[in-house]
């Protein structure tokens, strides 16, 4: 005798999952580091209005955030070219100030991308090609210790003035140190993991696909956002002397005009456009390290 399904089921009691307060839960873990960081920014900030109003800091020295920031459409007129120097309107001081902080936004990045896919490659052929390796591994290990500072006469003999100097600069800061520690990590990734590739018979390519290459980029992505930071201070340098544009100029002339807002006006953006960078950096590493818990982020 065959049961109904309908009897089978007409008494079982339906169970409703619970309300689950994780959205909310995951708000919340958002929101703390923000609120930390608004209260970080707030403290420093009264910190410097308070030394300003107890009279411990030269208004003409060392302005007060209140100072510099109040003058924002005078400060921008700085940001215009010099061959439209005869436009002085908002609208063109604003708009050359969007245009610089682009541009050097772009050579950093050009310069993180470049440098970063070179150096992968370079620490993977050095250590998959043995003879590749045994020329040039001492080579990049005698200049990896020069300050990529001590390149920029060498960027401007090779590419001369423009954006290309300040992309070699920011290459060649990152160039050597992700090389170096590409090498050191494909030396780390765990032998039972290539053992049991081995044993499942992957080739050296599927080995490096699935094994090596995700055992090590969450320590290159931590590499490279470290090196974001400098990237930023060696793109402000080149273009200081050999693009003649971006924010590095600007800086330039705040010094050679002995303009403090000014100086402390453009550190400001250089500040919250690197902050920006890092956020997009971070969201970039949580999407391609999916299979990392915490992507590897730390906080």
């Amino acid at each position: 005798m065959k049961a109904d399904p309908t009897t089978l089921f007409a008494h079982r009691r339906v169970v409703r999952p619970a309300a689950s307060g994780r959205p909310r839960s995951n708000l919340v873990r958002r929101l703390v580091p923000l609120g930390w960081g608004v209260a970080s920014l707030a403290c420093f900030i009264a910190a410097w209005e308070l030394a300003w109003a107890a009279g411990w800091a030269d208004p003409l020295l060392l302005p007060p955030p209140h100072i510099f920031l109040r003058n924002f459409a005078s400060q921008a007129q700085y940001f215009i070219p010099t061959d439209v120097i005869g436009e002085t309107s908002n609208a063109t001081a604003l708009k050359s100030l969007a245009m610089t902080i682009v541009a050097t936004t772009l050579r950093v990045l050009s310069g993180l991308v470049l440098g970063f896919v070179c150096s992968v490659a370079m620490g993977v052929a050095i250590r998959y090609f043995r003879l590749f390796g045994n020329l040039t591994l001492p080579t990049i290990t005698l200049l990896a210790p020069i300050s990529p500072i001590a390149w920029l006469p060498v960027a401007i003999f090779l590419f001369g003035i423009g954006n290309a100097p300040a992309v070699f600069m920011v290459f060649i800061s990152l160039f050597f140190v992700m090389t170096v520690s590409t090498i050191s990590q494909i030396d780390n990734v765990s032998r039972t993991h290539l053992n049991v590739a081995a044993v499942m018979g992957a080739t050296r390519a599927q080995t490096f696909r699935h094994v090596i290459l995700p055992a090590i980029l969450p320590s290159l992505f931590m590499v490279l956002r470290m090196n974001l930071f400098g990237a930023w201070m060696v793109v402000l340098v080149a273009e200081a002397t050999g693009v003649g544009s971006g924010l590095g100029q600007v800086v330039m002339l705040a010094r050679n005009t002995f303009n403090s807002s000014l100086s402390f006006f453009t550190m400001t953006l250089i500040g919250v456009t690197g902050f920006a960078f890092d956020v997009a950096l971070r969201i970039v590493q949580r999407k391609v390290l999916f299979w990392v818990p915490n992507n590897g982020l730390g906080k």
